[in-house]
């Protein structure tokens, strides 16, 4: 045997050893599980960029229906997914001191420090500041924006199914929220409907949206691109949102305006020069607001209002085409609502729609946009009612997706049905099987402005409008396993008409 092939037959043999030195972990703690492969453990095709990894958590949740965790790999990195609703509790609410961080462990440079990525103290402190900003009264003054946006994309949707009725319900969604993002967090009144727009945003979109190999590494080496300064979005998305925010502070003299937009509330927050962590204790990390922070902040409130909302209010549109019936309930409920209050749409009436939101939780049961949760334990962990322990810095995955398909808590769960939100079903469930925004300390912090961004277009568009399932509209829908939120890999085509329009089932 030559040297050759003695020096191959080493580097293979330590290459195979490197990748799979840690796949005896969940074993020896007797903690079940589907068996790992070399390199990729249990998210080969994750990695082949053929299926989510939302997908794959929900099969291995489906794999072990009478287990409370389960142990899998990522890459060659042990984590636990939890699926026992009295441990999820514990995780997010019960001892979130433990679990506050999720994990995400790239550089704090860039767009960083935005309220999703950031941990430890940093997310404390621009939490407790940044929370007022989604106030019902912040909300309030921020309406006559959305309604200025809600009734140009109404003239919009007049002048395109007056061509066609037929339509791609996540394209014109899409169309929508890119201009409320625009008007509500960056203060530009821009006409988002023009196509030669929409493609120049195009970019940034797929940039953010889109999953990356950076996504990979992190899995295969947790912690080291952190210290590798290695920045989880390319250079193009830091430079958009450096030049949008800078254009946006020069415009105002780095003054608040009377938008009473977010970038307005930025600005007043910035005026303070520094945000401190929740106690206000002495030893507490303080932040400066420099425009650095202002940009990652910006970076957060258009990942929230934009492609979460605007996929969200698609799934429930096309709901409403295929079960006529339940977009009978709702419209009659819009009409009557309007009728109260002279047409007015108000944040604090958005409640007396009940059954909208019944509507809206079934869409985000059937279709959670964020498939799964994260969390990173800060100290060494034991599962309460069971001996399993999760080390420091180790990561916990809950399968929201297998959570709200499980029959368990959903009977039927593969058909669309707002009866199971009613407060009587609300109430008999356990309050973690309901996770489309998270839950705890650390839910979604945008979830208020996101409610009323899209009751506000839906209620405009049902006032207008009937949807209707046409030749083309999928009796299924199948998901991009390229983008990061469940999102559906081909157009879903619904009919509009005007319900006005003799040709719909009046």
């Amino acid at each position: 045997m030559d040297l050759l092939t003695i020096a191959t037959l080493t580097v293979a043999v330590i290459l195979y050893y490197h990748f799979t030195i840690t796949f005896n972990y969940w074993r020896n703690q007797n903690v079940p599980g589907p068996r790992p492969i070399p390199i990729f453990g249990n998210t080969l095709k994750f990695v082949l960029a053929s299926t989510s990894l939302g997908v794959i958590l929900k099969k291995i949740y489906d794999d072990y229906p009478t287990d409370k965790v389960v142990g899998l790999f990522r890459m060659r990195t042990p984590c636990l997914l939890i699926r026992d609703l009295d441990i999820v509790k514990h995780v997010l609410i019960k001892e979130f001191h433990v679990f506050s961080d999720r994990g995400v462990s790239f550089s704090k440079e860039g767009l960083g420090t935005n309220l999703f990525h950031a941990d430890g103290e940093t997310w404390k402190a621009l939490r407790h500041r940044f929370s007022p900003m989604f106030s019902n009264q912040k909300l309030k003054n921020m309406m006559y924006l959305l309604h200025d946006r809600a009734d140009k994309f109404m003239e919009y949707l007049s002048e395109v199914t007056a061509v066609t009725p037929q339509h791609d319900v996540h394209g014109l969604m899409k169309k929508y929220t890119m201009s409320t993002i625009w008007a509500c967090a960056f203060g530009f009144d821009i006409d988002t409907f023009q196509e030669e727009i929409h493609a120049t945003l195009k970019k940034i979109d797929q940039a953010i949206f889109n999953r990356n190999l950076k996504v990979e590494f992190e899995m295969m080496y947790p912690g080291l691109p952190r210290k590798l300064k290695m920045e989880i979005f390319p250079r193009l998305v830091h430079d958009f949102f450096k030049d949008l925010v800078g254009k946006v502070i020069t415009q105002r003299k780095g003054i608040p305006s009377t938008r009473n937009d977010f970038m307005d509330l930025l600005l007043q927050i910035k005026n303070n020069k520094e945000l401190q962590g929740r106690s206000g204790d002495a030893e507490d990390e303080t932040v400066e607001i420099t425009n650095s922070i202002i940009e990652a902040q910006a970076f957060a409130f258009y990942v929230a209002g934009y492609e979460t909302s605007a996929t969200t209010m698609g799934f429930m549109l096309y709901q409403l085409a295929l079960n006529p019936e339940i977009q009978e309930r709702l419209r009659k409920e819009v009409d009557e609502y309007l009728q109260r209050h002279d047409g007015r749409i108000e944040v604090d009436t958005l409640t007396e729609l009940t059954y909208m939101d019944q509507v809206f939780n079934e869409t985000l049961r059937m279709y959670p946009i964020v498939e799964h949760l994260r969390r990173k334990a800060q100290t060494d962990y034991e599962c309460p009612g069971t001996n399993i322990k999760v080390s420091k810095g180790q990561l916990v995955l809950i399968s929201v997706w297998g959570i709200h398909h499980n029959e368990l808590y959903y009977p039927e769960p593969e058909k669309f049905n707002p009866d199971n939100f009613s407060p009587g079903n609300i109430a008999s469930r356990h309050p973690c099987a309901y996770l489309p925004f998270g839950v705890g300390p650390r839910h979604c912090i945008a979830t208020r402005f996101a409610l009323v961004q899209s009751r506000v277009c839906i209620i405009r568009l049902l006032s207008r409008f009937r949807l209707e399932a046409g030749s083309n509209t999928a009796l299924s829908v199948s998901y991009d396993p390229r983008r990061i939120p469940l999102t559906p890999d081909k157009p879903i085509y619904v009919n509009f008409y005007s319900r006005k329009d003799t040709r719909s089932n009046a």
